[in-house]
């Protein structure tokens, strides 16, 4: 798994691409049920000192789904039936930040992006192990990036 920062140093420009489709926005996180089904849920990521992240309320499914097994997949909105501006899709593992230095730069974070997270908000990081970028100006086109090549 590598860090958004690290994904970033390996493909700006596919870096670029997901900053764009993911920041600001709505995305979609896929979980994992105690029972191994999945489980889909709206979030606004965040990017902040090379981290992708995101936080939710402490009650939330997505949060004993994660701290129970940290795999998720993230996928951006699209704007309609023709692709719209593009698909970024992520797999990989979250880590929940509660080093309380590293918590309070994610607020940080989060503020710059134009949330406000309180003190009871769960913070997670997102570690990316495989990206998949798809565009349809001129058809399908699709681009990936792997952490462990």
């Amino acid at each position: 798994m590598r860090s958004w920062a690290e994904f970033a140093a390996e493909a700006p420009g596919l870096e670029a691409f997901g900053r764009r489709r993911l920041e600001r926005r709505i995305a979609y996180l896929a979980t994992i049920r105690a029972d191994g089904s999945p489980r889909v849920h709206p979030v606004s990521p965040f990017i902040g000192m090379g981290c992708l992240a995101i936080y939710m309320e402490p009650t939330s499914l997505k949060v004993a789904d994660l701290r129970r097994d940290a795999r998720y997949a993230l996928h951006c909105t699209v704007e309609d039936n023709e692709g719209g501006g593009g698909e970024f899709y992520i797999t990989g593992q979250a880590e929940e930040i509660t080093d309380p230095t590293r918590r309070s730069a994610a607020v940080g974070w989060a503020a710059a992006a134009g949330y406000t997270a309180a003190e009871r908000h769960v913070f997670f990081e997102f570690k990316l192990g495989h990206v998949l970028a798809t565009t349809y100006d001129n058809g399908p086109k699709r681009e990936r990036w792997r952490a462990n090549r």
